[in-house]
């Protein structure tokens, strides 16, 4: 089996480049990437994010820009957690690796706790800073992003509690990795988009969404077929089916992600999905 090469684990760059308060204020950390930290691209503020006279001729801008920054770090760590969540959870899958698919369940738990946390600063910041306008609009964006990113630690969580299900049966996984190496492609690709505010970037990642249906939909087909053939096989490729319609979900989850990101860089609302 060849395993897809991810970039390295960007925990460390995220949280470098967050914690450096130079950053402007719509800009985010270093992206999930092998590249070197430089200055962040500025980001032309668009109707989705200007400032609210109000927060200006008050002077709680500085505030609202630091509890910002705190859920933006939150929100990239978590991106993280979940990216890291779906490569361990289709390798223990390949590997019939059971301690390992534990830990994903383990830690799907982290990434619920991640997403609470990321929700009370939310709501904190709504009812203590009263965002209006493109500030209140980025911030609920934001909040949506944080609710996809757990359901996708949900579907990783899903593959990985299949693992113990099909034990060593031969599976003939072959079509199930290449599914969950490009849901994990396509995180990453949509995290990078986040990372940078990239419309563009959004848009080409939500678009292979489809080879990620069309993956599904050709597995789903082989293994109903050797299922009709080898009833004693029909347990096992349950299961397997219960896997690829979770890596499948992250697609389309990934691609609810992408929306929010046009929404935050341009101010339009896009379907993505059609």
């Amino acid at each position: 089996m060849q395993t897809a090469k991810r970039p390295a684990a960007t925990t460390d760059l995220a949280a470098d480049a967050m914690l450096a308060r130079q950053a402007p204020l719509h800009s985010w950390p270093a992206p999930p990437a092998s590249r070197a930290i430089g200055r962040l691209p500025q980001v032309e503020r668009g109707p989705s994010v200007r400032n609210s006279d109000r927060f200006v001729e008050h002077g709680h801008r500085d505030v609202f820009d630091s509890e910002l920054l705190r859920v933006r770090e939150g929100v990239v760590r978590m991106g993280e957690m979940v990216s890291v969540a779906i490569d361990v959870a289709v390798d223990a899958l390949a590997r019939h690796d059971v301690d390992a698919a534990a830990s994903v369940v383990i830690a799907d738990r982290a990434i619920n706790a991640a997403h609470a946390d990321l929700t009370n600063q939310i709501i904190t910041t709504i009812a203590t800073q009263a965002p209006v306008a493109g500030d209140l609009r980025f911030v609920l964006a934001l909040s949506h992003v944080t609710y996809e990113l757990e359901r996708i630690g949900d579907h990783a969580a899903g593959v990985a509690k299949q693992v113990a299900k099909v034990g060593n049966a031969r599976t003939g996984k072959a079509g199930l990795d290449r599914i969950g190496e490009r849901a994990s492609a396509i995180l990453h690709g949509v995290l990078l988009a986040l990372v940078d505010l990239d419309a563009d970037a959004a848009r080409t990642v939500a678009a292979q969404d489809d080879e990620i249906d069309r993956l599904y939909h050709a597995y789903f087909e082989r293994v109903l077929e050797r299922m009709r053939v080898e009833p004693d096989w029909v347990d096992v490729g349950a299961h397997l089916l219960f896997a690829a319609k979770d890596l499948e979900r992250i697609g389309d989850r990934v691609t609810n992600i992408a929306e929010e990101v046009v929404f935050l860089a341009t101010g339009e609302v896009e379907d993505l999905n059609a």
